[in-house]
């Protein structure tokens, strides 16, 4: 392989999206994690009771603040 190629804008672009797939795949496997350990108290049935659904929505909407609010803090201190 060339090694100029290594340094094109293209596979940078590339490498940067795959690179914020992965946390992203990574930051739902989190969220579902504890969300379902913190919401789901029993064995699932066919569906969500209805409390269960609102501590999940609840649950997952803290998270994605909390995540959002780390990331500023983040980039405040750059």
């Amino acid at each position: 392989m060339d090694p100029s190629a290594l340094q094109s804008p293209e596979l940078q672009n590339f490498l940067n999206q795959e690179k914020e797939r992965a946390m992203i795949n990574e930051m739902v496997g989190k969220l579902t994690s504890a969300c379902w350990d913190k919401c789901i108290t029993g064995t699932p049935g066919s569906k969500f009771s209805s409390s269960e659904a609102t501590c999940l929505t609840n649950c997952a909407q803290r998270y994605m603040e909390m995540s959002l609010m780390i990331v500023k803090r983040f980039q405040n201190m750059q």
